[in-house]
């Protein structure tokens, strides 16, 4: 494998609005809720997977989950590997700026398959904390934490990390970032174990060498992920002649005033109530991340609606969190058909970007080039060299080859009104933004085609007080191999979300009500190695879709309580295998759980 190697100041705290805003618009809810409401006790007999939860040694801890596939340990292989490392064991108190630290070994055996497994307890109270795992420069895993009660919650997320086995073969430093504040009202700490299983089980080929994108503090004993719009995130890399195929896979997500992206107003309109009951943030509800290779652009993501357990209302995410809460996916470009720019020897940058929406006050649109603060970012890329090439046999560079890059101006199309009281004051404030977006990159070798629309619309009524959004993003990915036999590879999804939220002032507290509905849909054909975004290698099929009301109520000495209702229905067809689940929470307890 000779032949394929390869030659910031702090962020302040993770200040998340705790506003508890923005839920979702489910035109009738509530009686669809009730149905299943009265179905769940035809499925109460199928509580064991609770039972045996409750009857662990943690039976005074709340059991919180994600929904989603089960990953399993499936013993040794042929190889006779079947090694468990515990890689930490450490409590985050106050620990921003200080992550856990410590050098990683590789077990002695021949594995091709890691999956890790980490498990993470916390009493009191605590805002959602986001978390990241490095080996070395390369975040490998991005996740956050449920929001602890007093008397303790627990939750275990197992992950197959195999996509990594070129860094897991040789040492590394292992950082775990999970930054939290200590004080005399948040008091929760996350006493977290991680753990890793090594394995031969005959896996996938995965990628010869991986490359981070990001501020690469290691060194320092850092995080070394991107924030963005202040971090420029240009790293130079020369690329080996032996590359045959070359993916990028992105971790970004909003935080602090982006946090909630997806409901952000057009900037003009920020400041259009006199007294909101909440801040509004610009640059619309549209965001773009953007991957440019020697300031080309090579491919877009367009991210997921990630809601973090404090978003909405809290009463919405015990026990069951909110889709790829515990495990953040990371959409995937393919730059393969950049290789033959790239493989001359010379070093070349790769750049993430974060964009949203400017729109003029005559309606024209166009890229902001710029977002709130902040985006939480980084990369890895990842090179499969060609295995016909011996390591004895000289390689010689390529001579730089330009794709051929096909990126018309997208199609947008905005409205927006402004209704007035009668004194004059904005009452009200609607919006819609759409976005139709295509792009093609081309090379002797391989073709990247992106297709891609949007949709939203929001209302503000009441100044504010009331708001109901609906949002629709869509999407095909597709990688062609070009010459001889023609082989492609496509990724499809779909990103719908709604909600509604209004707001009532009981003098010395503030009530809050939320609707939510949801869902995560992909359907992809396969492709080489694990991807980082369908968490398989061949086709996957992965279709959830979650529901909810929630009530809050603040009160001005800082105390508060929420509770509502949950639903979920998980499907996904991968790797072979079916896998559904149903679940059904009430008040912070499980009406009913149901696996096939």
């Amino acid at each position: 494998m000779d032949h394929c190697s390869s030659g910031s100041a702090p962020v302040e705290p993770n200040t998340k609005r705790r506003d508890y805003k923005w839920a979702l618009l489910a035109l009738g809810l509530i009686g669809w809720l009730s149905a299943f409401i009265a179905v769940s006790i035809l499925f109460r007999h199928n509580l064991r997977d609770l039972a045996r939860r409750l009857s662990s040694p943690s039976t005074s801890l709340q059991s919180v989950f994600q929904v989603s596939r089960p990953v399993q340990f499936n013993g040794s292989g042929a190889s006779g590997c079947d090694v468990e490392i515990v890689l930490m064991e450490h409590i985050f108190g106050a620990s921003y700026g200080m992550p856990f630290v410590d050098n990683y070994e590789p077990p002695d055996c021949n594995f091709d398959t890691v999956r890790i497994d980490l498990t993470i307890t916390s009493r009191g109270r605590q805002f959602d904390r986001l978390a990241s795992m490095y080996l070395g420069d390369n975040e490998v895993f991005r996740t956050s934490t449920a929001e602890p009660r007093a008397d303790g919650i627990i939750w275990t997320y197992v992950k197959d990390m195999s996509q990594y086995n070129s860094l897991w073969k040789s040492p590394q430093t292992l950082i775990f970032d999970l930054g939290n504040l200590i004080t005399d009202v948040y008091t929760g700490s996350f006493n977290a174990t991680l753990k890793a299983h090594f394995s031969y089980e005959n896996n996938v080929r995965t990628a010869d060498l991986i490359l981070p994108i990001s501020a690469r503090k290691s060194t320092s004993n850092s995080a070394s992920a991107f924030h963005l719009p202040r971090d420029n995130t240009t790293v130079m890399y020369t690329i080996p002649a032996a590359v045959s195929r070359a993916v990028v896979s992105i971790s970004a997500c909003g935080q602090s005033q982006e946090e909630f992206w997806w409901s952000n107003v057009f900037s003009g309109d920020t400041q259009v109530f006199d007294d909101p009951v909440y801040a509004l943030y610009g640059y619309t509800p549209f965001r773009e991340i953007q991957m440019y290779i020697d300031g080309v652009l090579a491919g877009l993501v367009w991210p997921f609606p990630i809601i973090f357990t404090g978003g909405l209302a809290p009463g919405l995410w015990h026990p069951i969190v909110g889709i790829d809460a515990f495990d953040l996916r990371e959409p995937e470009v393919d730059i393969s058909p950049f290789l033959p720019m790239i493989q001359d020897g010379e070093q070349h940058s790769f750049e993430i970007r974060v964009t949203g929406l400017d729109v003029s006050p005559d309606g024209d649109v166009s890229f902001s080039n710029t977002v709130g603060s902040y985006w939480t970012a980084s990369g890895n890329i990842f090179l499969y060299c060609d295995s016909e090439i011996s390591t004895t046999k000289p390689i010689v560079a390529r001579r730089s080859e330009r794709p051929e890059v096909e990126d018309p101006p997208p199609t947008f199309t905005v409205t927006r009104d402004i209704v007035q009281n009668k004194t004059g004051g904005n009452d009200s404030l609607s919006y819609s933004v759409s976005v139709k977006r295509y792009f093609q990159a081309k090379s002797s070798f391989y073709s990247w085609v992106q297709s891609c629309s949007f949709f939203t619309q929001g209302l503000l009524s009441q100044q504010g007080s009331k708001q109901a959004h609906t949002q629709l993003t869509t999407g095909n990915n597709t990688i062609t191999k070009l010459g001889g036999t023609l082989a492609s590879h496509s990724v499809a999804f779909g990103y719908p979300l709604s909600f509604n939220q209004s707001y009532g002032n009981l003098g010395d507290a503030v009530t809050v009500r939320s609707r939510m509905e949801r869902g995560l849909h992909i359907d992809a054909t396969g492709g080489l190695g694990l991807s980082t975004y369908t968490m398989s290698s061949g086709p996957s099929h992965i279709h959830t879709r979650q529901s909810g009301d929630a009530h809050s109520k603040y009160i001005t000495d800082q105390s508060s309580s929420s509770w509502g209702e949950t639903f979920e229905e998980f499907a996904s067809n991968m790797d072979g295998q079916s896998f559904q689940r149903t679940v059904l929470a009430s008040n912070g307890s499980l009406v009913y759980d149901t696996t096939s």
